[in-house]
């Protein structure tokens, strides 16, 4: 048995925090229709702060946390779809700014908003091969960069926001349980790319994706304690990618997961993508909430269409 534990966490957000009633200003909606049918009350826009800013803020801060060196970093891997440049990529910026070993991998991954799950798989693989046994990921995206101001029906979710976790590859870890899936579909959630004939901005059908999302939640974590051969009960606490406030709750009533199981940040945040799991991740560390030894079951889905989960320890 070999896998990785969670050794330190950290994030990052801009400055600038967007209310709805900052967005009534700029669509034609209402504070009311947004918190009803969301759960978002707010969430932040970078204003003169890079996609690297970010990562480097939330890096440091679980570096911090973990008592861990750059020096003894062996991989770093950024999950986003929103990097300042596609090439360097924001990992090998990363690389540059925190003085990351030159000998060791460091690139981006694109899974969309389940992106940060992907990249905690990957880095378990990665440190199984190397000398050095600690692990930076990192989720960041900057989505209003991309969001098409002039559809109410998204521009009003997304927030820009970094999650960082240092984690620590041991031979006698468990593994995380990832259970990781795709369906390519570029007709529910779109973004355009480099030399496309489609716009670059975000183009999604909300209620494909709700439905999408309410069928794919359940199916990961059945799938990831099944694999861990592992009940609710076994779980200290549950992660949910943070797009919608109703998903949430769908989940929680169908397994009847106690408050003190569960939280929401989405009210402050919105859908910050790759960004959403680890800054949960980081938040309830500091709150006290989890730590050395709690277990916890992280699940998300996104465009791709992707979807994930895994199991995480506290080491």
């Amino acid at each position: 048995m070999s896998g990785i534990k969670l050794r330190g966490t950290g994030h990052c957000a801009p400055e600038r925090i967007m209310t709805n009633t900052d967005m009534t200003k700029i669509v034609d909606t209402n504070e009311e229709w947004i918190l009803s049918r969301t759960g978002i009350e707010t969430r932040h826009h970078v204003t003169g702060e890079r996609h690297l800013d970010l990562c480097v803020g939330a890096a440091k801060m679980a570096l911090e946390h973990a008592g861990i060196s750059p020096d003894q970093i062996g991989a770093c891997v950024v999950a986003t779809l929103t990097p300042d440049d596609l090439v360097p990529s924001a990992a090998c910026a990363l690389q540059r700014e925190l003085g990351l070993p030159g000998d060791i991998p460091c690139f981006d991954l694109n899974a969309a908003c389940t992106g940060f799950l992907f990249a905690l798989h990957t880095m378990e693989c990665l440190l199984a091969a190397s000398p050095r046994k600690f692990g930076l990921v990192l989720g960041c995206d900057v989505l209003s960069r991309i969001i098409n101001w002039s559809d109410r029906s998204t521009c009003i979710l997304f927030g820009d926001g970094a999650g960082a976790a240092v984690v620590e590859w041991n031979e006698s870890f468990e593994t995380i349980h990832a259970q990781l899936g795709c369906q390519g579909d570029d007709q529910i959630l779109h973004v355009g790319g480099v030399g496309h004939d489609r716009t670059s901005v975000l183009s999604m059908d909300g209620q494909k994706v709700f439905k999408f999302a309410v069928e794919a939640v359940p199916r990961c974590i059945d799938q990831v304690l099944t694999a861990s051969d592992r009940s609710i009960d076994d779980v200290d606490f549950f992660v949910f990618h943070q797009a919608n406030a109703r998903i949430i709750d769908l989940a929680v009533r169908k397994y009847h997961i106690p408050p003190e199981k569960y939280y929401k940040n989405i009210s402050e945040y919105g859908n910050t993508s790759a960004a959403s799991i680890p800054i949960v991740l980081s938040e309830l560390y500091q709150l006290g909430k989890i730590g050395p030894g709690s277990r916890v079951l992280c699940v998300g889905f996104g465009g791709g269409l992707t979807w994930g989960g895994a199991l995480m320890e506290f080491a």
